[in-house]
């Protein structure tokens, strides 16, 4: 009653304040979102098609690509993987320190990405806890792939796991249950009924995941040592290409990165949508 009441005030109240309401979000999100990416693709093409794609097939820009490519390639299946792991700990079982786990998975949302490639560069640095072990046995890490990988996979290790937790629970696990009371297995429990339950959330987790992946610069620019063509991610390439004043070179890989933000923003839409189907499905009788 009381909300059809407000329902009811919420009609009454004058256009101009509706459109008001509306012109000031168009136009916050045409200056914060659109005018950026539009100034983006601008100045990316401002000396023409031939310089940009010239840009964009520099050694050091391919090089870049690849690397951000192969950061992408290793770290979002160990996250995808560690996130199904441990919202089926959360979500399945209650246990001692569950508590603590979720703050865990949370911590990265907190801390800095500096701060986090900082602690990368304290435990694995020269002078760090473990920097005279590793010399010793001529392993790198930090300014290296393996400290690009670290950083990353601290970063984006809470999403595909934040995304499942809720999800699981929701789900509850009386179809499991009935699996296993049919004798299936409990790897053909996971295939067969836990998996197709979670695919939509799994794979919003998966497209957030790549794209903090992708275009993580703060923990990434602490523990690579920006060794150009080496440990050069793309998003460190734009700001050293802009530091060298190659503004077109700087905007065009820049443009592949807002492409990709793009591309994260539809597909997010689109799994969004999915996942309030199959919800409003299963609770339809």
């Amino acid at each position: 009653m009381h909300s059809h009441k407000m329902t009811k005030i919420a009609l009454k109240d004058p256009t101009w304040v509706r459109y008001g309401l509306i012109a000031i979000s168009l136009g916050t999100i045409f200056l914060f979102l659109c005018l950026p990416l539009l100034t983006i693709f601008f100045e990316a093409f401002a000396k023409g098609w031939g310089n940009y794609f010239d840009e964009l097939t520099d050694f050091n820009a391919r090089a870049a690509m690849r690397l951000t490519l192969v950061v992408a390639l290793i770290s979002v299946p160990l996250t995808v993987v560690f996130g199904i792991a441990s919202a089926w700990a959360i979500a399945r079982f209650e246990f001692r320190g569950k508590s603590i786990l979720i703050t865990l998975i949370d911590l990265p949302f907190s801390v800095s990405p500096v701060t986090a490639g900082l602690i990368f560069v304290l435990l694995f640095g020269a002078h760090g806890w473990f920097g005279e072990w590793l010399q010793a046995h001529d392993v790198k890490i930090i300014f290296a792939v393996p400290g690009i990988v670290l950083a990353t996979l601290f970063i984006t290790c809470p999403f595909v796991a934040r995304e499942l937790i809720p999800l699981m629970q929701e789900m509850g696990n009386e179809e499991e249950e009935a699996a296993l009371s049919l004798g299936a297995s409990s790897w053909t429990m996971f295939w067969r009924v836990t998996l197709p339950n979670i695919k939509w959330g799994l794979l919003y987790g998966v497209v957030l995941c790549n794209a903090r992946a992708m275009g993580e610069f703060g923990a990434v620019s602490v523990v690579s040592g920006h060794i150009r063509g080496v440990t050069n991610t793309l998003p460190l390439h734009v700001e050293n290409t802009y530091n060298e004043y190659n503004a077109v070179g700087a905007f065009a890989a820049a443009s592949l990165l807002a492409l990709l933000a793009v591309v994260t923003l539809v597909l997010k839409t689109f799994l969004e949508w999915q996942q309030q189907r199959d919800r409003t499905a299963i609770s339809q009788p």
